[in-house]
């Protein structure tokens, strides 16, 4: 069973960050002012007032001590494939996973661009951080990044399908993890991570709240939530 670090996304996030991601994309490869594009604006804005009354009205994580409090909102679980329901985050996917080592493999869209065609440093980042802490939290020792240092070796491709590796080693007090981005043989970049080493019962806030009971009417709650 695999270790609970908050909610599962709803099938209905998971698809609407995809599409967001892909709308994103289309909208920064556009040259010239598009009509579509003031009908998103106005369609955008009906939304967030529709949604903004079925949120709740607090935007605290419902954690810890609050982990009851429904007026919080729901924490989404961000140890495994935040990339899935959040847009900002890579999507990677893991071929192989076990307590040492871990492989799999990750392609970066137009949104995470820096220079012209390559990947923003500061996403290689963020993309080393989550496939790290994933990595640690499916073999059940983790806890908080200390540090982390990527050097860069070559420029990261966009719309291409990369490889990644990881060797993790874990002690009584910390994790030391070495994680590396290829393009076929050629090493684009390398992270080097320390985390605190915890067991999951220690980790700070495993007080998840539940989510809640849905507030749509029985005839809606079918189309919104599969």
């Amino acid at each position: 069973m695999q270790i609970r670090f908050g909610e599962r996304p709803h099938p209905q996030t998971v698809a609407a960050a995809a599409a967001l991601r892909r709308l994103t994309g289309l909208l920064l490869s556009l040259e010239h002012p598009h009509p579509t594009v003031d009908g998103i604006l106005d369609q955008v804005t009906a939304w967030v007032r529709e949604l903004t009354q079925a949120a709740p009205p607090d935007p605290a994580p419902r954690v810890g001590e609050h982990a009851a409090d429904a007026n919080r909102r729901i924490y989404l679980d961000h140890a495994f494939d935040i990339g899935a329901y959040n847009p900002c985050f890579p999507e990677y996917r893991f071929d192989s996973l076990d307590t040492d080592s871990a492989t799999g493999r990750v392609t970066f869209p137009l949104v995470y661009e820096g220079p012209p065609g390559l990947v923003h440093g500061g996403f290689l980042g963020v993309f080393f951080d989550a496939v790290v802490q994933h990595h640690s939290c499916a073999v059940g020792v983790t806890g908080k990044t200390r540090s982390l240092t990527v050097t860069y070796r070559r420029p990261t491709p966009l719309a291409t399908e990369l490889s990644f590796e990881i060797v993790r080693t874990a002690a009584e007090r910390g994790i030391e993890s070495t994680a590396v981005l290829r393009q076929g043989e050629d090493v684009l970049c390398r992270a080097e991570v320390a985390t605190v080493a915890a067991s999951t019962e220690r980790l700070t806030g495993t007080r998840y709240g539940r989510r809640g009971a849905r507030s749509l009417p029985a005839a809606q709650q079918k189309e919104v939530y599969p």
